[in-house]
C-alpha cells in the first residue's frame, strides 16, 4: 500500500490526490488541512481516507507528502513535519513561486532533520479553476496540464525522476527549469496579470462614478478582471514571495502603459494600429495552442 499525506485540502491538492488515486500510484490517502469542513468533503467525496488532527500526524506513517498550502505558510509546515516525515518518503510541492519554497526547505529540512532536502522535489502544475475547495477537486485537472518541476542540487536524481513519473501517470506533461527560470516567467504570465487585475478592479471602485462603471461593465472587463476575485491572502503571499522578479515586470509593464497613453495623447492612429496588432496575432496564437494553460493557484 502506498500511503499519500495530503497537506492543505483544496482544490489543486484535492485534484492531485484524486488523480494520484486514480493512476493507482497511491491507494490511501491521509489529509490534514486546518478547515475541518475541507476535510468532511474530502472523506465524503472518497479523495481522503482518513482525516488527520494535524501535519504531523498526517505524515507519520507516509510513503509521499504532497504540500498543498499557500507559499506563505510553506515554512511553517515544513518546521512541523521535518522530524516527523518517514526516511523513506519523497515530499513535493504545488507552490507557484519556487525560490521561496526551496529556501524555507533548505532552512527548514537542515542536516539536523531527520528528512533530508535531498527527497524534496519542488513542483508546480500549471493547473486550477475559478471555485475553490476540495468539492469542486477533479482527477481529470493535471490532464494534458504542464507540471514544471525545479530541481536544485541537493536534489536525489532518482526522488525526482519518480515524482517526475507520478506526475506524468495523471496526464501532465512534465518540463523542468531553474527555481529562478521559473519565478521569471510565471512573474510575467501568472503573478503579473493578477496585480494587473487586482489593480484595475481597485482603481475603478475607487474612482468617481465607480460603483456605475463596474455596474455596466460588460463581459470583456468580466473575462479581464476574473482572477481579481481570487484568494486575496494567497495572492498577497506570492506577490511577495516573487517580489524581485515581479518588480522587474511591473516595471516593464509601467513603461508600455506610458508608451502607450502617449500614443493615445498623440492620436497616433498608426502606431496604435500597430500595437494592437502585434498583440492581437500573439494572443491568437495562444488561442490555438492546445496546451494554454489556465491561471496558477
Amino acid at each position: 500500500m502506498t500511503r499519500l499525506a495530503l497537506i492543505g485540502a483544496g482544490l489543486l491538492g484535492g485534484s492531485v490526490a484524486a488523480a494520484l488515486r486514480a493512476a493507482a500510484v497511491v491507494d490511501h490517502v491521509t489529509a490534514y488541512d486546518h478547515d475541518p469542513g475541507a476535510l468532511e468533503q474530502g472523506l465524503a467525496r472518497g479523495i481522503v481516507d482518513v482525516a488527520a488532527p494535524s501535519a504531523v500526524a498526517a505524515v507519520a506513517k507516509a510513503d509521499a507528502v504532497l504540500l498543498a498550502v499557500p507559499v506563505g505558510a510553506m515554512a511553517p509546515v515544513l518546521q512541523a513535519i521535518a522530524e516527523h516525515v518517514p526516511a523513506h518518503a519523497l515530499v513535493f510541492d504545488v507552490g507557484s513561486t519556487k525560490q521561496s519554497v526551496i529556501a524555507d526547505a533548505r532552512r527548514e529540512l537542515s542536516a539536523g532533520s531527520s528528512f533530508s532536502i535531498k527527497r524534496f522535489v519542488p513542483c508546480h502544475p500549471i493547473a486550477g479553476g475559478e471555485t475553490a475547495g476540495i468539492a469542486q477537486a477533479d482527477a481529470g485537472l493535471l490532464r494534458g496540464r504542464r507540471v514544471i518541476t525545479t530541481p536544485v542540487e541537493e536534489t536525489n536524481p532518482q526522488a525526482l525522476d519518480t515524482v517526475e513519473d507520478w506526475w506524468r501517470a495523471t496526464g501532465a506533461l512534465v518540463e523542468r527549469m531553474t527555481p529562478a527560470e521559473h519565478d521569471a516567467v510565471f512573474a510575467a504570465v501568472s503573478h503579473l496579470p493578477h496585480l494587473a487585475a487586482f489593480a484595475l478592479v481597485d482603481a475603478i471602485a475607487a474612482s468617481r462614478g465607480g460603483a456605475d462603471k463596474l455596474r455596466l461593465a460588460g463581459a470583456g472587463f468580466r473575462d479581464f478582471t476574473r482572477i481579481a476575485a481570487s484568494n486575496p491572502a494567497m495572492w498577497r503571499d506570492i506577490t511577495l514571495a516573487n517580489r524581485e522578479a515581479l518588480g522587474v515586470e511591473l516595471a516593464a509593464l509601467r513603461q508600455a502603459l506610458a508608451d502607450l497613453q502617449l500614443l493615445v495623447e498623440q492620436g497616433d492612429a498608426e502606431r496604435l494600429e500597430a500595437l494592437f496588432t502585434r498583440a492581437s496575432a500573439v494572443r491568437r496564437a495562444m488561442t490555438g495552442d492546445a496546451q494554454m494553460n489556465d491561471d496558477a493557484p
